[in-house]
């Protein structure tokens, strides 16, 4: 599941909204943001996400890596088409 730029970005702007609302609500100053803050806050976050994502999935660098990648993918395959054989 794959969660979109756009749907994080709304979604903290709804929270902050609604953190707002009740800071007025009691009484309180109201959040003290610029749109701009906002944006930089809500870039900065989806870099470091998708910097943790991009290291987190295997990075392979050298021959030997990816070698054993391309192994373990022909292995998974014929893995796949063995209990598709036995299904059937």
């Amino acid at each position: 599941m794959k969660i979109s730029a756009g749907t994080i970005g709304r979604t903290v702007c709804l929270a902050l909204a609604l953190i707002n609302q009740f800071l007025i609500l009691f009484g309180k100053g109201t959040i003290p943001f610029a749109e701009d803050d906002i944006y930089q806050f809500v870039s900065m976050l989806f870099t470091a996400v998708a910097t943790v994502v991009a290291w987190w999935k295997n990075n392979s660098f050298t021959k030997e890596a990816i070698e054993a990648d391309m192994m373990l993918k022909e292995e998974r395959i014929m893995k796949a088409k063995l209990e598709s054989a036995k299904e059937d």
